[in-house]
């Protein structure tokens, strides 16, 4: 079947397009799910909810082997038809190759940030994109000039976020913005 890989900065509309794919085969009498991290509990832990406020069904999973067992074990005893998965970049190294297989016999999207608040790839959306069979990829406005945003700005107190930062902090318009190349300030 194929793998296919929404991506984008923060505020793009990447879960909002997930929802949309995934709705679309369930309306086609298709057996679909989608699933997320555990641990991004922003708006609900068994919804994924878009910063504008659409939410949809979804299963809650851990960052774990296990948790990534629970996706593929979902998908053959659902007889899933398409399999979402939102925000990608958030779950174990093992994903990408789960998702290689499920989408052998199956559609599998995959949704998921392109850039860290580094402006650095996130290794699961790195290599899902160079495997995938299609790949959306969206922007949003920019904060500060309106112009098509690429990149996440992570704020701390109104300033770029320090480059030791954690990785991964979990998060909405109070620790983000869209910035487009020009706007974007490198963490330090």
């Amino acid at each position: 079947m194929t793998l296919e890989v929404i991506t984008g900065p923060m505020f793009s509309g990447k879960t909002s397009e997930l929802i949309r794919v995934v709705e679309r085969d369930v309306i086609a009498k298709r057996r679909g799910a989608i699933f997320k991290i555990a641990f991004d509990r922003r708006f609900s832990e068994h919804q994924v909810v878009t910063h504008n406020g659409l939410r949809y069904g979804a299963y809650s999973v851990s960052d774990s082997p296990d948790g990534l067992k629970s996706v593929e074990d979902a998908a053959v005893s659902q007889a899933l038809d398409v399999v979402g998965v939102d925000e990608v970049n958030f779950f174990p190294r093992g994903i990408v190759e789960l998702l290689g297989l499920l989408s052998e016999k199956r559609r599998v999207v995959a949704s998921g940030l392109n850039l860290d608040f580094r402006a650095e790839p996130f290794e699961n959306t790195k290599e899902l994109l160079a495997r995938a069979d299609k790949v959306t990829y969206l922007s949003a406005v920019c904060a500060v000039c309106g112009r098509d945003a690429t990149r996440s700005q992570r704020l701390v107190e109104g300033k770029p976020a320090p480059r030791d930062s954690p990785l991964v902090l979990v998060g909405g318009k109070e620790l983000y913005e869209p910035r487009c190349r020009t706007c974007y300030q490198p963490a330090v």
